[in-house]
């Protein structure tokens, strides 16, 4: 089974600039170099629709993910994302109804600071998209949510599962 990867930037995707003492984007995502780390078994098609933080994204930004794995000939997808705004953008695929599996992942450390939860994260969400039915998930802190109930606890700084909210 073939898996897409898709990157759309967010945290996971960021690097730090100590000279501006910023994080931000380099001119592509690192997730390739990340890849190619992981040695995995089969390396999944990769694409990067855009590097943008998520509290940026526009909903013009959400549709071109959603046309992204609407295109995508794979019928598995992880979709890197930054965590801010994932629930939304989730949903927003998941109204779209595809018939495939389609999992969104990120991180609230980006990947190339030590301590960070992106390859972990990153690996979960590859399985998960192995593993889960046909449908859109939020794949963080080792749980697999369903966009349609997912949201983030900023108090917490992890994803739960929110029904009757």
């Amino acid at each position: 089974m073939s898996i897409r990867l898709i990157a759309a930037g967010g945290t996971f995707d960021k690097t730090y600039d100590p000279l501006r003492g910023e994080l931000g984007f380099d001119a592509g995502s690192g997730l390739p170099a990340l890849l190619a780390r992981a040695r995995l078994a089969e390396a999944p098609a990769f694409e990067v629709v855009m590097l943008r933080d998520s509290l940026e994204m526009t909903d013009a930004d959400r549709q071109a993910l959603c046309d992204a794995c609407r295109r995508a000939p794979e019928a598995s997808i992880v979709i890197v994302h930054g965590t801010d705004t994932m629930p939304e953008t989730a949903r927003r695929i998941d109204d779209a109804a595809l018939g495939k599996t389609i999992v969104l992942t990120g991180a609230m450390v980006p990947a190339v600071i030590d301590g960070s939860d992106a390859e972990f994260n990153l690996g979960y969400a590859l399985a998960a998209a192995r593993l889960a039915r046909p449908g859109v998930w939020i794949a963080m802190n080792a749980r697999l949510l369903p966009a349609a109930t997912a949201r983030k606890d900023r108090a917490r700084g992890v994803f739960i599962e929110s029904v009757g909210d």
